[in-house]
């Protein structure tokens, strides 16, 4: 993803879930980047760009069992 691609995604993201503790962070592979919410890591969001015409992001949130036994 180009920083201009993660910049506007992680706006999006800050605007739609209400929030500017989101953040978008680079990972060595091009296709992804990490999601953090508040400094701890959410998931990964990739970018689907086979065809330019038609770009899109598919987000992947992991939710570990012990989380929801805390909570």
């Amino acid at each position: 993803m180009t920083p201009q691609q993660i910049s506007q995604v992680q706006s999006y993201l800050r605007k739609r879930f209400g929030t500017e503790g989101i953040e978008l962070k680079p990972r060595k592979v091009q296709d992804s980047v990490e999601v953090y919410l508040d400094n701890e890591i959410l998931g990964l969001l990739y970018i689907d760009d086979e065809d330019p015409a038609d770009i899109s992001y598919d987000l992947n949130i992991s939710i570990l069992q012990q989380d929801l036994d805390e909570s």
